[in-house]
Parts: C-alpha cells; structure tokens; sequence
C-alpha cells in the first residue's frame, strides 16, 4: 500500500500496483502487483537469478549474465551502490508463494540525469506466458514515470527477439529505428530494434492497459 509520511496508508484504486513508498535511493520501493512482488535484489536472490537467467534460452538475447553464483552475487551488490548514486534502479521479481528472484527489470539513467533512460527486462522460462511480465512491466512502467520522472523511456531489442519485440509492442511502446550490427553476441554482431516510451504514451495507455495485454 502507498504510506504517508503521517504514517497513513491509501489503497490505489482497484486493479493498481500496490507500493510501499521509499526514498529510491536509499531502497527501492516494495511494488505487490498481481501474483507477483517487486523489490530490491537481495544476495540471497543469487543462485536462483543464476539458476533461471543462465540459460540457453533466457541468455540467448541479452547480455551475458554473470557464469557463477559468485557474479551474481557481485551484480546484486553493484544494484545497490548505482541505486544509492541515483544513477539506476533494478526490481527483484518475486512470484507469489517464493522467496527468492526468478528474473529482474532494470532502469538507468541515459545522460546526466533520469529524463531519457533505458530499461530492459529477464524472466525465467518457466515464468513466460503466465502473465507475470505483464503485471512486472506494467508496475515498472509506473516507477518509471511517476517516480523517476522520466520522459523518455528507450529499450533495446534483437530484431529476431520475436518474444521480447512483441512484449514491448503490447506495451504500447514505439518502434523508431533499426540499429544495425549493434549487439554484438557470442562472436557475432547482431541487429537490434529501438523502442521508445514517452510520459505522454504511458498517461495514454495504463488506462485501459489491464485488459489490453496478456
């Protein structure tokens, strides 16, 4: 739920993310969407987060992610210290019933503050066409703009990444450009699609956007 600083709670309106409101930079806020929580990434996040994101499928679009528990566990502390910088924000996602991360969506800063920033998003395999990455972006989406106050939201896709462009498009993001031999993966150089989101696009679409994606 939204806390006050009087110590009050307000419910959101019926069908919203429920927040406990934090100051950003020293924690990230408590984010209970449907089925699902987002968080501050935790060590004990590290060997799940390494289990579910190191596979072949999960890994076969994104950047390398850490080989060993122990990187993990580096990444989750190097989370924390961009955070307190202002600079970035990553959300543990935690289903119901779990203790522990089966992916995470990360947000940064592009340039020298959050009005242009970049987001980008991994969720185990198990976890696709459940409805939990609706629910995750769609909170998400809300700190982005609401919180951060960014006016430009910017993500990067492989062109063949038919899932993830797909995701995004049901968002309601806009596909601007081609970049070409921009992602370069496993001893290649690959095409990614640039999307984009504005605080105008998202006041539009969060709206209706419960019923609108799946």
């Amino acid at each position: 739920m939204i806390r006050t600083r009087a110590g009050k709670s307000n419910r959101p309106p019926a069908g919203l993310p429920e927040v406990v409101e934090t100051d950003w930079r020293t924690h990230l806020p408590v984010i209970a969407a449907s089925g699902v929580t987002l968080r501050e990434l935790r060590l004990s996040d590290a060997r799940s987060l390494h289990q579910l994101l190191t596979t072949a499928q999960v890994s076969r679009f994104i950047s390398p992610p850490p080989t060993t528990v122990e990187g993990f566990e580096r990444f989750i502390e190097w989370t924390h210290r961009e955070r307190a910088a202002g600079t970035y924000a990553c959300f543990a996602v935690v289903p119901k019933g779990s203790d522990t991360a089966v992916g995470l969506f990360q947000v940064r800063q592009l340039g020298m503050s959050f009005e242009m920033a970049e987001w980008g998003f991994a969720l185990g395999e198990a976890y696709w066409g459940t409805g939990l990455f609706a629910a995750c972006a769609c909170a998400v989406l809300n700190f982005t703009f609401d919180t951060l106050k960014v006016r430009r939201l910017e993500a990067r896709s492989a062109l063949f990444n038919g899932r993830g462009n797909g995701a995004l498009r049901k968002l309601g993001a806009t596909q601007e450009a081609l970049l070409r031999k921009s992602f370069h993966k496993d001893g290649e150089y690959l095409d990614q699609v640039l999307w984009s989101i504005t605080d105008e696009d998202w006041r539009l679409f969060r709206t209706p956007v419960s019923g609108r994606i799946n």
